[in-house]
């Protein structure tokens, strides 16, 4: 092989491994938001958004820094997962959420939001970071 065919050989290898590397690049959540939650108590509803199921993304909630008003401090809350629907909204799910992660799969598109199902300990929730994504 002479010189000039090892270069352009060399730039298909070099340019497949590159192109490998960025079809290889994680997927990233459609989209998410962060807030907060203050003295929630059972019932207590986030706010809506959206999932236009563009892609394979789980619908999460993570809490940081949890508390309740219970004398033992916060064990766990109970997280509803609601899909916004016209009539009776549907049910996701409950997960127990105990100040991290809880995840309820791929969604498939519409409105949803969640609802503080329950507070293991106490009757009041504050959560110094919600991040939910979608």
């Amino acid at each position: 092989m002479n010189a000039k065919n090892r270069r352009m050989a060399r730039g298909l290898v070099t340019g497949a491994v590159l192109l490998g590397f960025a079809a290889a690049t994680p997927a990233f959540a459609e989209g998410s938001w962060t807030s907060y939650i203050t003295g929630w108590t059972p019932g207590k509803e986030s706010r809506r958004w959206t999932d236009n199921n563009t892609d394979a993304a789980s619908t999460s909630v993570s809490f940081s820094g949890c508390s309740s008003d219970g004398g033992t401090g916060f064990r766990q809350a109970g997280l509803k997962l609601w899909k916004d629907v016209f009539g009776p909204d549907d049910d996701q799910g409950t997960k127990s959420n105990t100040c991290n992660s809880v995840y309820w799969g791929d969604k498939a598109s519409g409105k949803y939001y969640f609802e503080l199902w329950s507070v293991t300990s106490g009757g009041q929730l504050s959560v110094n970071s919600v991040t939910t994504r979608y």
